[in-house]
């Protein structure tokens, strides 16, 4: 407690310049957070990945499509529970810059395939009645005010020409890492147009999604349903849902360590202010410290103070940063929405910043602590 007492203390002996101090920390430790959670945003899509879920793409490219006829043999595979299919469609609303996640899929199984789209039952009747119907995420709604029954024109890129389909559900995520800002609606509806505009491009898929009876056996199916195509005009690469997500982060990964490097910058900096801040004030108690020695208070003691003041005023910092980390990230999650469609500041993050507020601390009041004692 007399230990504890001193800390405190001396913490209100430049009021102004401690709280200068506890600020700054407070700014870093909150920058660091967002940029630890715009890193974790970036991975979302490898987060929300199941064990059990294969994708099944043309070996070449992405870009290059697979028969639809693959589908009966894929089924065949021992191990496969579930199987469906669908495109990137790519097309946008009304102007290049209302552009959003957009597939076409076999919608009945690839629902069954991912549960985690919650859909109200008379909403899933109706998506499932009309071939031009479409499921929006709650969040793409809420951007362009959709709601059920209204008909959205779509400007096609990769499929030209205007898509007229009608909003029949509005899907939430079960889950906090669920992207709800994307749209689905069915490969049939997009086929039986291009049976008509391009027969070439009709009747095929550009990946098919598969559902494995256990997670344990993913790797063998990927093997069998590769095997089973080795050697005819469209190969198949198979791989986890996870490795397929992270093939598409790594196109990215010199921005990511971007990211990852000024975060860690940004705690060298804050560290030096504060261990400038603990410096000052350790010069200018040495005569007290002389007494505290001279009274019998070992040196180790007179470290430990300086140490424990160090310390005090960065997990002050850190504390207040975590807290405002709250409000900003959210406020940040809905002005950039349509760039992170999950923003969410995790207990990991948390974790790692109470935990750089400490090191800070430490660090800081290290050299200060030596020269005292």
């Amino acid at each position: 407690m007399l230990t504890l007492n001193f800390v405190l203390r001396n913490l209100a002996r430049h009021p102004l310049r401690n709280a200068l101090t506890v600020l700054g920390i407070a700014i870093s430790i909150m920058a660091f957070g967002l940029l630890r959670t715009t890193v974790e945003a970036w991975y979302v899509g490898v987060s929300a990945s199941a064990a059990n879920r294969l994708v099944t793409r043309n070996a070449i490219s992405l870009v290059f499509p697979l028969p639809v006829a693959y589908a009966g043999k894929i089924r065949a595979v021992e191990g496969v529970r579930h199987l469906s299919w669908g495109n990137w469609f790519g097309a946008y609303y009304v102007d290049e810059k209302n552009f959003f996640a957009n597939f076409t899929v076999d919608m009945r199984s690839y629902l069954d395939l991912y549960p985690e789209y919650v859909i109200a039952d008379d909403q899933k009747a109706a998506l499932m009645r009309d071939r031009k119907g479409m499921a929006v995420g709650a969040k793409l709604a809420r951007r362009f005010g959709w709601k059920p029954g209204d008909t959205v024109p779509l400007k096609g890129t990769i499929y030209p020409g205007d898509w007229n389909v009608v909003v029949r559900a509005i899907y939430t995520g079960r889950y906090p890492n669920t992207d709800e800002t994307q749209a689905f609606f069915h490969w049939d509806y997009l086929n039986e147009r291009m049976k008509v505009d391009q027969p070439t491009r009709a009747d095929h898929v550009g990946f098919y999604m598969v559902g494995v009876d256990r997670a344990e056996n993913a790797a063998r199916v990927a093997g069998d349903i590769d095997a089973r195509f080795r050697n005819s005009l469209a190969e198949t690469l198979t791989e986890t849902e996870q490795a397929f997500q992270m093939g598409f982060i790594s196109m990215s990964e010199a921005i990511i360590m971007a990211i990852r490097l000024v975060s860690g910058i940004v705690i060298v900096i804050i560290m030096a202010v504060a261990a400038n801040t603990m410096a000052m004030s350790a010069r200018e108690r040495m005569g007290e410290f002389a007494t505290l020695k001279a009274l019998g208070f070992g040196g180790g003691y007179v470290a430990l103070l300086v140490t424990g003041e160090a310390l005090a005023l960065s997990l002050l910092g850190g504390a207040a940063g975590c807290v405002l980390s709250v409000p900003v990230t959210r406020v940040i999650a809905h002005v950039l929405g349509d760039y992170f469609p999950v923003f969410l500041l995790s207990g990991e993050t948390l974790a790692l910043q109470g935990a750089a507020a400490a090191v800070v601390g430490l660090v800081a009041g290290a050299v200060p602590a030596l020269r005292a004692r």
